[in-house]
């Protein structure tokens, strides 16, 4: 059996240009995982191997098919080991970009080797014949073995990536302290007549504020849209917490898409004095009753006269 192909070099730009639109206005991954497995696997092999074997050198239409697909693992392996060390990184936009260049570079130098070797037709044709086929029933059997195993390979190579496996899910939670940083908590609170007149962050003997703030964030990594609430214990109690200037001893509920992140300002106000009082965050998870994440520091209630 024989297989002609027409324009190779021409349908692999025509494709890896469709493929580069597609990327920039299709939102649909199929047409992605259809268009960038041969832009990966074989356009940069195979225009690799077309510029650097002519027409005149002699290859079987298999050899130079099984040549662009090992050419091509090393030629993208190359390439993006080279964006590793450039300003642009490994990004998708950087490897589409650099491989497509790639491919089109090369396949202009096919083309001028080419028409150097007295090949002048850009359309001209070329077979690939599966090795065995114009033998007996036993070669052709294990040729058609050797394309179903091939196309098999391909096929679950895009099942692999089209349907991956789901990551784990789970929810970052967390408190910063002064200027947005993981330090600087509020330790000292200032209490006169059970009110709260001053507080000190961190290891600062300064009286910095009259209530204790922190920020509080929340970040939804669980694949879906999710419901949050939080709450705040002082010293094991229930405590009120300040959040858009309104008192209240429930945040939430907090409904926040995947992948988006809460992050806003609260202040804490502890109710009686004492030293190594735990301010315990709870984070609540679609209505569940028991908490899903904490976080805590402490601080020290003095009395003042």
């Amino acid at each position: 059996m024989k297989i002609k192909i027409s324009k190779g070099l021409l349908i692999v730009d025509i494709l890896t240009v469709i493929l580069i639109l597609a990327i920039a206005f299709i939102p649909v991954s199929v047409i992605r995982i259809i268009l960038g497995l041969p832009f990966l696997l074989f356009f940069p092999g195979y225009t690799l191997s077309e510029a650097i074997f002519t027409r005149k050198q002699r290859m079987s239409g298999i050899e130079r098919a099984a040549l662009g697909f090992s050419l091509s693992i090393a030629v993208v392996a190359l390439i993006v080991f080279g964006l590793n060390y450039t300003a642009w990184g490994i990004k998708i936009e950087s490897v589409l970009y650099s491989v497509a260049a790639f491919i089109i570079l090369m396949s202009i130098i096919a083309i001028i080797r080419r028409r150097q070797s007295g090949q002048t037709e850009l359309t001209k044709d070329f077979r690939i014949t599966l090795p065995g086929w114009e033998s007996g029933a036993f070669n052709k059997t294990l040729a058609v073995i050797l394309v179903v195993v091939i196309v098999g390979t391909i096929g679950v190579l895009a099942y692999t990536i089209a349907v991956h496996k789901v990551g784990e899910k789970f929810t970052e939670f967390y408190i910063l302290g002064l200027n947005g940083k993981a330090q600087d908590y509020p330790s000292e609170f200032i209490m006169q007549d059970l009110r709260v007149t001053g507080v000190k962050y961190g290891e600062s003997q300064d009286i910095a504020d009259k209530a204790g703030k922190v920020t509080l964030g929340i970040v939804n990594h669980e694949r879906q849209t999710t419901s949050y609430a939080v709450m705040v214990r002082i010293d094991g109690q229930l405590a009120n917490i300040i959040h858009a200037g309104k008192s209240i001893t429930r945040l939430g509920p907090l409904d926040i898409q995947q992948g988006e992140k809460w992050e806003q300002e609260i202040t804490i106000l502890p109710d009686h004095v004492g030293d190594n009082q735990n301010v315990e965050f709870l984070l609540y998870k679609d209505g569940i009753a028991e908490p899903k994440n904490s976080v805590h520091f402490w601080i020290d209630v003095k009395a003042v006269q």
